[in-house]
């Protein structure tokens, strides 16, 4: 059965289309970003329901696959994904938490990954794991934040590998700082918001420590 590419659109503007499918368990967002002038795309996140992501990669033109970061979640798709020819890219820091699943490239802060006509800049995020990363869409008001940022908090720092001070560090410096307040975030997980909207709470979250 082929994708509904129009059931699936989340957001537009000239030169690009992103689409979004939720999966599994966790009710992970998958991203698809697509040069509409090529007809090239880059998957954020191979999470889960492999099939459902199989028709996503092929109706959008997927052409390599990029990881937020390594929790179980967000990688249960990749042997499907890789299987198929599909590309993963994910940070030096993250790579170990594949295990056997592998991957085929490593991903480093500050680069851009060209997408058609488009291109992501890479944002190394840690605090959320060790490797966390975010991709903004350069010329666009769009960012993919993972698991790093979230409509009224930062991601879950409890974990292995995770520290609080680490990821407002983070969020504070490469994006309240860097980024425009209409820039959309688009997390691994529920709704968009805005820089705009969450940079006001920062003082917040270090008052509250979560």
């Amino acid at each position: 059965m082929a994708h509904d590419l129009s059931a699936s659109l989340h957001y537009s503007a000239t030169g690009v289309e992103i689409h979004k499918l939720v999966v599994g368990p966790y009710d992970n967002n998958v991203f698809s970003v697509r040069c509409t002038e090529t007809g090239e795309a880059a998957l954020l996140d191979a999470a889960d329901e492999h099939e459902q992501l199989l028709e996503l990669a092929e109706a959008t033109g997927v052409r390599t696959i990029l990881e937020t970061h390594g929790h179980w979640d967000h990688i249960q798709a990749i042997p499907e994904m890789r299987n198929a020819g599909y590309k993963v890219g994910i940070t030096a820091e993250d790579a170990p938490m594949l295990n056997d699943m592998s991957y085929d490239y490593l991903l480093e802060h500050d680069t851009r990954i060209t997408v058609g006509k488009l291109s992501l800049q890479t944002i190394l995020n840690p605090g959320h794991t060790p490797g966390s990363m975010s991709f903004k869409l350069v010329d666009h008001p769009v960012l993919f934040s993972g698991d790093t940022l979230f409509p009224g908090g930062p991601g879950a720092t409890q974990g292995e590998g995770a520290d609080f001070e680490t990821i407002i560090e983070s969020i504070d410096r490469l994006l309240f700082a860097e980024l425009d307040a209409d820039t959309i975030v688009m997390p691994g997980h529920g709704l968009d918001t805005t820089i705009g909207d969450e940079r006001p709470q920062l003082d917040e979250w270090i008052a509250r420590g979560w």
